[in-house]
């Protein structure tokens, strides 16, 4: 068992690199995230893992530590209403203030790449539109950017959420996995990102997807994050969080029946 000092240890870290809530008394959660990095790495338990890094501190190693306990939860069509209203009205308006220049769209977060792909396939079904939009990705993991660009899924993970017929239409069958088509993939574009340092770096964006990741931050480390993500934003762009999740600062749009969660617009 991984001993409380250790877990301080992995929770100050995780804390110091990317302002990740991590509760050092869950010894079974933080054990169950580290023991397959422990593995991987020649480990023989996470113990041995986590007292290596407090001797050594091998970079490569405390990244892989922290990547691994800030693996949010990610699925195709996570409020479908979302994606409806992202299509249907948000994405249009922003173009046609864009005077013939694309859209930059940014799913900040994007953990194993459901998210993104999930607007992908609608803009490639909607292919006016999808013209006129360029979609961007990043993650802190540098294994979750290798599976969403392989763009292979499990028929667990294409169950959740992923209606039949976008399966049918984007997905080729692969053994005992689904693989999403060339096309879509090719639509985006993917960089590794750590949101706790300077965005600007980055550009600026019509329209910044960050949903259902700020509650894994504690409140400083969520607040620079938030900041950074609003400096992304072109004037008039959109910044798009979870349904229970809040951005000081920024005008609030109403939530429309069927659309439930909170959109946030930097005026003009």
């Amino acid at each position: 068992m991984i001993s409380a000092s250790d877990r301080i240890f992995l929770a100050a870290l995780c804390l110091a690199r990317a302002g990740l809530r991590v509760d050092a008394d869950k010894s079974y959660l933080i054990e169950s995230r580290l023991a397959p990095v422990a593995r991987r790495e020649g480990f023989a338990s996470p113990e041995d893992f986590i007292g290596a890094l407090r001797e050594r501190g091998d970079e490569r190693q405390g990244w892989a530590a922290v990547e691994a306990m800030g693996l949010p939860e990610t699925e195709f069509y996570r409020n479908r209403a979302v994606f409806e209203r992202l299509v249907g009205d948000v994405l249009p308006t922003l173009a046609q203030g864009r005077g013939g220049q694309p859209v930059r769209v940014w799913n900040a977060a994007c953990g194993s790449g459901q998210e993104i792909y999930s607007l992908a396939m609608m803009l490639a079904d909607a292919p006016t539109l999808g013209r006129q939009v360029e979609l961007f990705a990043s993650d802190l993991s540098e294994r979750n950017l290798e599976k969403a660009q392989a763009g292979l899924y499990s028929q667990f993970e294409t169950q959740r959420g992923l209606p039949a017929r976008m399966l049918v239409r984007h997905f080729e069958k692969r053994g005992e996995s689904f693989a999403l088509s060339p096309r879509v993939r090719q639509m985006v574009r993917w960089r590794r990102v750590n949101l706790m340092e300077d965005l600007g770096r980055l550009g600026q964006f019509d329209l910044v997807l960050c949903r259902n990741t700020l509650g894994y931050l504690l409140e400083d480390a969520r607040a620079r994050v938030l900041a950074g993500l609003q400096g992304a934003l072109t004037p008039g762009g959109w910044l798009v969080l979870g349904e229970t999740e809040a951005a000081p600062g920024l005008d609030a749009a109403t939530n429309r029946p069927g659309f439930h969660m909170r959109v946030a617009n930097r005026a003009a």
